[in-house]
């Protein structure tokens, strides 16, 4: 048995204070559960002066990252300051030394994960990650513990809390303009992105940058490391293809709602026959999925294995405490293994390699927005251009629009078709001297 738990913590921002925080009032609470106290013994951060949330025993702030990996009194490294360097190079640092990692590094896992499992058990050690994917929502323990019997076909994710609360912002005002047309009301224009990002970044859910947010790129490297364990392959960032929110207009929300859909970011990875499809990308939703009631900065993942059926997780994806929560969560199973002296070895490692089909594997309904002239004969040239490329047609409705003179908007949504085929049919319509822009393409899922 041992006396004590060493934790040492790389970085101490708002998750790592929050961390910090907790292993200090919930002192004793920890201890009861896990055998033995957890002890902060070292915290390496970038600037000694700056102010902190949390109050540490002298001699426990450093600003030396050597310092957190040569303590001998540490049995558990901590890393919570993102990005895939320097934190790949401390976290291998800290399995050469015989230590234990928990991260919250979601670009890391999705990059170099069973890499650095491997590496970890080879030694006897383990890295956990529950707080790299959904926050506070258990997702990676289901994943590699819960779900292992389980031959997972299909994972459904709205995983980035900025862009939802984003789309859910720019659906409301959306729902607002349309209720008020109908009223004879022409309202004030709002409902934009950029409207909405001003919101979010006006509440602190989204960064001053927001890229890795709004162009996808953040629910990427999460699908990666979820398929990768659901599906038991590898499955990389670059595998995924990954479309942005920044081109949708308020119009694509109004239309969505008078045609029973919402748009969110999905991000959606497929196991097929031979291989699988994983995408990010604003989708129309029907309104009576599960998944399209999700608002707000919440996140939610829908996952379906053949003999669980779907499995349905939601809570909050973001945010100092969730993320706190999943990373203490992991502390407190590390350090109780060690306590015992026999930590559960958890599965990762793939099985094998399964290749990445890419989209043009893909079928679905898509939703166009195209503006066009107005003048006789425009629909039978985008119908032209569809069928001739074997897409057919739902349903299509013409909008008279204020924005251009002698303009309107074509809104078609299709029957199911090859990706390949859509897009082909896109270039046709672009083409045509009749239109004037084509406004806007997302697949229709559910």
């Amino acid at each position: 048995m041992k006396a004590e738990i060493g934790v040492g913590l790389i970085g101490l921002g708002v998750v790592g204070g929050g961390v910090a925080r907790a292993l200090i009032e919930r002192r004793e609470y920890f201890a009861r559960q896990v055998g033995a106290p957890l002890v902060v013994r070292k915290a390496a951060v970038r600037d000694l002066s700056k102010p902190r949330a949390v109050e540490l025993e002298p001699g426990v702030l450093t600003a030396n990252v050597e310092e957190v990996l040569n303590d001998p009194g540490i049995d558990i490294v901590v890393e919570v300051i993102g990005g895939e360097e320097p934190a790949g190079t401390y976290i291998r640092a800290a399995l050469e030394r015989g230590k234990h990692v928990v991260t919250a590094n979601k670009e890391l896992i999705a990059k170099n994960g069973p890499e650095l499992l491997a590496a970890a058990h080879g030694r006897g050690l383990d890295i956990m990650f529950e707080a790299s994917v959904g926050g506070g929502i258990p997702l990676i323990a289901p994943l590699r513990r819960d779900l292992l019997a389980n031959r997972i076909t299909s994972i459904r994710a709205i995983i980035n809390g900025t862009t939802n609360y984003i789309l859910t912002s720019m659906a409301r005002d959306g729902a607002v303009a349309q209720a008020l047309r109908k009223q004879g009301i022409e309202p004030v224009a709002r409902g934009g992105y950029a409207d909405a990002l001003a919101s979010a970044q006006e509440l602190g859910y989204a960064e001053s940058d927001p890229t890795n947010d709004v162009e996808g790129f953040d629910s990427a490297y999460k699908l990666a490391i979820m398929a990768t364990l659901g599906f038991r392959t590898r499955v990389r960032p670059s595998d995924i293809a990954i479309e942005g929110i920044t081109r949708l207009s308020a119009s694509d929300f109004a239309y969505a709602e008078e045609l029973g859909y919402v748009i969110k970011l999905l991000a959606v990875a497929e196991r097929r026959d031979g291989g699988f499809i994983a995408r990010v990308a604003p989708v129309f939703l029907p309104q009576t999925e599960p998944l399209a009631k999700v608002d707000g900065v919440n996140n939610a993942v829908q996952i379906y294995g053949d003999l669980s059926g779907t499995v349905f997780f939601q809570g909050r994806g973001a945010g100092a405490d969730p993320t706190s929560s999943a990373v203490i969560a992991d502390l407190l199973d590390l350090a109780h293994g060690i306590v015992l002296g026999n930590h559960e070895r958890k599965y990762w490692g793939p099985e094998g390699e399964l290749p990445s089909l890419g989209l043009e594997a893909l079928e679905s309904r898509y939703y166009i927005r195209v503006k066009v002239s107005d003048e006789p004969g425009v629909l039978a040239q985008i119908a032209f251009a569809l069928g001739d490329n074997g897409v057919s047609i739902a349903a299509v409705n013409q909008k008279e629009t204020s924005e251009a003179p002698n303009a309107a908007e074509l809104v078609v949504m299709t029957h199911r078709a090859r990706e390949g085929a859509m897009r082909a049919a896109l270039e046709s319509i672009a083409a045509l001297p009749v239109v004037l822009e084509v406004g806007s393409f997302l697949r229709v899922e559910g």
